[in-house]
């Protein structure tokens, strides 16, 4: 193992031992209980093999009083989780693009917010924020504790609108504060113009977006890693589940194959 690497990961077994954290980290009683919430949708439950969320949540240092933004939730498959676990103590707000934006993201916005409403005893306490994705604000200066974000970064890196989006996570954070984000790994040596249409990128150029917004890279886990993943789909990364693209073709040979292979950062604002 190379040493850069092997401190990374040493980086990633320790992480919520240190850095900013609001308060004692989510119990593990916490985390059983809100999982088998049974507000959660069946399918949403039915991907926590291939998510792994109590062990991600674990990684970025989730704590009940913190205040955390989660960007582009979609269909609010995190919301599940982060809402519940935060409605007592702490503060879950969902940055959801303005629905001006497009359809797609109004009907997001829209759906998102009947789950909030369907369920008060779980969602009452959940803040909905909307943003402009090409002048992104997700809220007063330093005022957030965390921010996560799953599977998004490839789209704003399509969009052009990467290194903004992440100056606005970091000036949203409080000094110390962590920003956690999951998303499609390419494989180390792929060319960013070659592959950014396929839906996964290198995660060097990822860190860089990072460090270059102020960011530090604090740690990285192979807790969403799946080596059956070879990343050289005729549809990219929504050959395989859930999106299956394809349809009916190969479809037991994607299944099989599951969800896609995935880097999972964790990223500190510094101190100073």
């Amino acid at each position: 193992m190379k040493p850069a690497l092997l401190a990374l990961t040493l980086t990633a077994l320790l992480a919520p031992a240190f850095g900013h954290a609001a308060g004692a980290p989510v119990s593990a009683e916490q985390y059983t209980n809100v999982l088998a919430g049974p507000w959660r949708a069946p399918e949403n439950v039915a991907r926590d093999g291939y998510r792994h969320p109590q062990q991600s949540l674990q990684f970025f240092g989730l704590a009940p009083e913190q205040t955390v933004i989660e960007i582009t939730p979609g269909n609010g498959w995190y919301s599940e989780l982060l809402a519940p676990l935060l409605k007592d103590h702490g503060h879950y707000i969902a940055a959801v693009q303005a629905p001006t934006v497009s359809d797609y993201a109004r009907k997001n916005e829209e759906k998102l917010k009947q789950k909030f409403a369907a369920n008060p005893a779980q969602y009452a306490k959940a803040q909905v924020l909307e943003f402009d994705p090409k002048a992104p604000v997700f809220g007063k200066p330093g005022s957030a504790d965390t921010v996560l974000t799953f599977r998004n970064v490839h789209n704003w890196v399509l969009a052009n609108t990467a290194p903004q989006t992440f100056e606005a996570f970091f000036n949203v954070l409080k000094p110390g504060g962590v920003l956690g984000l999951v998303d499609h790994r390419a494989k180390d040596d792929a060319s960013l113009e070659d592959i950014k249409h396929s839906g996964y990128l290198p995660t060097a150029y990822v860190v860089k977006l990072a460090t270059d917004a102020g960011f530090k890279l604090e740690g990285q886990s192979e807790i969403n890693a799946n080596p059956k993943d070879s990343k050289d789909y005729p549809e990219g990364v929504w050959t395989l589940p859930p999106t299956l693209t394809l349809g009916e073709k190969d479809r037991a040979k994607y299944v099989a194959i599951g969800e896609s292979d995935r880097m999972t950062l964790r990223f500190v604002k510094p101190a100073k």
